[in-house]
């Protein structure tokens, strides 16, 4: 996004998830600062989408495509639980 400012990234969220392709975004950090999940039926409509809808804005200064061929997901989320911690015995007198 350029420039990096509140207003521009959150003038580009509102917009991107608005769009009937967006399944789901991410606001990230690091090197990029959104992911879009997209649903579109082949790869000439990831084309259409990051031509006709992405490079249209003025704030998106660069676009990377990653393709997934297949979700494998867990059906079960496990609670996340701290490690142990070692408490040293106190010795009784």
């Amino acid at each position: 996004m350029r420039p990096p400012a509140r207003p521009v990234i959150e003038g580009f969220r509102e917009w991107a998830q608005r769009l009937p392709e967006v399944i789901a975004m991410f606001v990230t950090s690091g090197a990029y600062d959104f992911l879009l999940h997209i649903a579109v039926p082949d790869v000439n409509g990831v084309y259409a989408f990051v031509i006709d809808r992405l490079t249209e804005r003025r704030e998106v200064a660069d676009v990377q495509t990653t393709m997934a061929y297949e979700h494998v997901q867990s059906r079960v989320i496990e609670p996340a639980t701290a490690p142990e911690q070692t408490r040293p015995t106190r010795r009784h007198r």
